[in-house]
């Protein structure tokens, strides 16, 4: 059952942002309008067609229990009628899909953490892996992926990373990645042949636009320092590398990776803006605080969202009990969105479930 009162509200709603935007606004109104706007598009449409499908049949129905119509008239609109309602079976499942609650920063950006868990030298290869899947994924999704920060470690490896994924509708993707990730298979620096367990956190924020946050210069303390290679040497004679501490809340963020000190604090602060657009949407979202945290966990072995099992060639989602055995397309990136996209689609079952359990 479609909740009419909810729709009309919404499509009051999209009527007035129309005339609002044609009216003049300028600057963050505009933007924030137009992000509204655009959020509401695609239920505007499900719901105008759902409507276009009523009249339809209504039309029908009116043509089959006229008495003047013929029976060749009749028979073919008995088969148009079974036609749309067909088509509005699959618009009713379409609409309430849109008419779910959206997590507002779905059309967000997204900056993805990487962080190399237990398994030492092998963890951080593994996390340079996950960075290479993910790079990789965005290319294909027509997002643009940078690095912000990244550590290496001593191997090739990395230690930690950060990457920005920059696409309407990345972090509604990506943040079903966040968790534990943990790899199972034989180390390059093992001589016996035998299987190591490792693992690599992995943690996605939305990206915080201007018109989401406002950071008070008062409450920030910059310093700068000497960018470092592995193993701690410096790797330039000039102060580029920044950290930003954020006073009032306690978060510090560094990057490094620029030889530009100017660009390193542009990095910073988006990174900044994004952990403490993350932590007021934790504040008001109690139940997704407690979920990000179990997701994330500590990194241990024990704790985790997949497993990637080299040699059997496997890749296991435990979240949805997805197993695929095509885990070289996987971690290359070319093939992830298998995974993804079942993960967005269980979610957006487990909500429809939800939504018609209410309604009922």
């Amino acid at each position: 059952m479609i909740p009419v009162a909810k729709l009309e509200r919404l499509l009051d709603r999209y009527a007035a942002l129309e005339s609002e935007m044609a009216s003049g606004a300028s600057g963050s109104q505009f933007v924030k309008l137009s992000r509204e706007h655009a959020e509401l598009s695609p239920v505007i449409e499900a719901a105008r067609a759902y409507r276009s499908t009523q009249k339809q049949i209504e039309d029908t129905d009116t043509l089959i229990a006229d008495p003047a119509s013929d029976s060749e008239m009749r028979g073919l609109a008995e088969q148009e009628r079974a036609e749309l309602r067909t088509r509005l079976e699959a618009l009713d499942h379409e609409l309430k899909v849109q008419l779910l609650p959206r997590d507002a920063a779905d059309s967000s950006s997204a900056i993805v953490e990487i962080r190399a868990g237990t398994g030492g030298d092998e963890a951080a290869l593994f996390a340079a892996d996950l960075l290479g899947m993910y790079q990789r994924y965005a290319g294909l999704q027509g997002w643009r992926a940078e690095l912000m920060d990244m550590t290496e470690s001593d191997l090739g490896g990395i230690k930690d990373a950060t990457l920005e994924v920059t696409g309407r509708g990345a972090f509604a993707k990506l943040k079903f990645e966040s968790g534990v990730h943990r790899v199972q298979r034989v180390p390059v620096t093992e001589a016996q042949g035998r299987i190591h367990t490792s693992a690599a956190t992995v943690a996605v924020l939305p990206e915080a636009e201007d018109v989401d946050i406002v950071i008070n210069d008062k409450d920030l303390r910059i310093d700068v320092y000497r960018a470092q290679g592995a193993g701690g040497q410096h790797v330039n004679k000039t102060e580029s590398a920044v950290r930003i501490t954020h006073l009032p809340t306690g978060i510090a963020v560094a990057q490094q990776t620029e030889k530009s000190q100017h660009k390193n604090k542009a990095h910073a602060m988006k990174l900044l803006k994004a952990k403490l657009y993350d932590m007021e949407r934790q504040r008001v979202d109690g139940a997704r605080a407690a979920e990000r945290k179990s997701m994330v966990g500590s990194g241990d072995r024990s704790e985790r969202i997949r497993t990637y099992n080299f040699p059997q060639g496997r890749v296991t989602d435990h979240r949805i009990n997805l197993t695929l055995y095509k885990l070289d397309r996987i971690i290359t990136g070319d093939e992830l969105s298998d995974v993804v996209d079942a993960l967005v689609a269980q979610d957006q079952a487990d909500r429809l479930a939800a939504f018609e359990a209410e309604d009922a």
